[in-house]
């Protein structure tokens, strides 16, 4: 199997190739974030490793880029930084793990060697409701050809429903699906979301996509408009 690796510190790169070669790899390594996407598009990896501090492109912009190219390629993405925002910004721009630095080779081959197991991993299909669009690829939003901002939170809210185009979600289950465990509120902070969601969405083309159906939750119909 051939795996990228990006990395700009020479001696961090250089035990990563050489282990990995131990373990029969073949291997690349680029040191910037410019030399990583011209490899990726040469070559066809069985996974990049990628690094998130990095010159030129930093590593959410090569992990963004390749997932607007179509690129698939399962990606382990490593960073000296350790905070939740970090690693779900990583994950947000399509990264498939994270290892915070220092790491064990082992610990890192193990990650690998999980990722390959994985099934080949497709490009999620974009959700439509009439001219309503959302790409949980590229995590757009659009109505018609317009681009619509929404938050991360609004954005994981409208694909839920999305999903389930055509029925009543409740509130439980849209809180159980896109708050964490550690959330402590009730479930009238969807309404909250929605409320802005349909401010966004809705009110500035002059459509009521999102329905309230009273006793059950929040529906947004097949051919809504």
């Amino acid at each position: 199997m051939r795996i990228l690796v990006v990395e700009d510190e020479t001696t961090m790169a250089e035990s990563i190739r050489t282990g990995l070669v131990d373990e029969g790899f073949a291997v690349d390594v680029a040191g910037d974030g410019e030399e990583a996407l011209w490899f990726a598009g040469e070559v066809d990896y069985d996974a990049i490793i990628l690094d998130l501090m990095l010159p030129k492109l930093n590593g959410y912009k090569v992990c963004a880029t390749l997932r607007e190219r179509e690129d698939w390629t399962p990606i382990l993405m490593l960073t000296a930084k350790d905070g939740h925002l970090d690693e779900a910004e990583g994950l947000d721009t399509g990264a498939d793990d994270y290892l915070t630095k220092p790491f064990s080779f082992v610990v890192l081959l193990a990650r690998l060697r999980a990722l390959l197991r994985r099934p080949g991993r497709e490009r999620p299909t974009v959700l439509r409701s009439g001219d309503l669009s959302l790409d949980p690829a590229t995590h757009e939003v659009r109505r018609g050809d317009e681009l619509v901002a929404v938050t991360s939170r609004e954005f994981s809210i409208l694909e839920v429903l999305l999903s389930r185009a055509g029925e009543a979600v409740g509130k439980d289950e849209i809180l159980e699906r896109v708050w964490d465990f550690d959330f402590d509120g009730g479930p009238n902070i969807v309404e909250v979301y929605v409320r802005s969601l349909r401010k966004k969405i809705d009110e500035p083309f002059g459509r009521s996509s999102i329905k309230t159906v009273r006793g059950a939750g929040y529906r947004i119909d097949h051919d809504a408009g």
